[in-house]
């Protein structure tokens, strides 16, 4: 068989997929940004395990029969597009204050990250295009429910890592500037409004 018509391992191509959503600019990325300038890396571990369990559970629910519903009432989609938006937006904007002039209501806990990629149409695309896409090449359903949604979270624990300790060193870097901040609740703004147009 020539090298252009053999079938690409579902397993890597699963993986290039998930790195190339996981990894690039979105809302969520940016809370995290905005978060770890505001907070720290280890002051933010609680919102980064919140956007992990949330999005694990809604990648279950997708594996079992959720994602069905969504086809059947596309309605649901621009609900979650505004609602989305607004929660996003309200995180961001609720620290507009110094961060040392926060209270602990205003921080970026466990509960405010679970609930931020169930209500992101970003993330119910993506985790459908995986588990329709890329996990019917797996030869076991078995393997698209336990391999799509465990290789979301471990690339998520990589990568939202990341952008969380972007955000400290560029706090850091900059003596933790306010303008430093708020630039970036306004770039969070930004691509918020950005991922709505889309």
């Amino acid at each position: 068989m020539p090298v252009n018509e053999m079938p690409m391992d579902p397993y890597f191509a699963l993986w290039a997929f998930i790195i190339a959503m996981v990894a690039t600019p979105g809302p969520a990325n940016m809370l995290l940004m905005t978060a770890g300038a505001q907070q720290g890396y280890l002051r933010t571990l609680g919102f980064i395990g919140g956007l992990l369990v949330g999005k694990l559970m809604l990648n279950i629910a997708l594996a079992f029969g959720l994602m069905q519903l969504l086809e059947s009432s596309p309605g649901i989609a621009d609900v979650f597009v505004f609602a989305s938006a607004g929660y996003m937006a309200y995180l961001a904007l609720r620290n507009w204050t110094p961060p040392s002039a926060q209270s602990a209501q205003n921080r970026f806990s466990f509960w405010t990250g679970a609930i931020v990629h169930p209500l992101s149409p970003k993330t119910w695309m993506m985790a459908t295009l995986a588990l329709s896409q890329f996990g019917e090449g797996f030869s076991t359903d078995w393997e698209r429910i336990v391999i799509v949604p465990l290789s979301f979270l471990i690339a998520q624990l990589f990568f939202h890592s990341l952008w969380c300790l972007a955000g400290a060193a560029l706090s850091r870097a900059l003596d933790q500037s306010l303008i430093v901040h708020r630039a970036l609740i306004l770039l969070t703004l930004g691509v918020i409004v950005w991922a709505v147009m889309q």
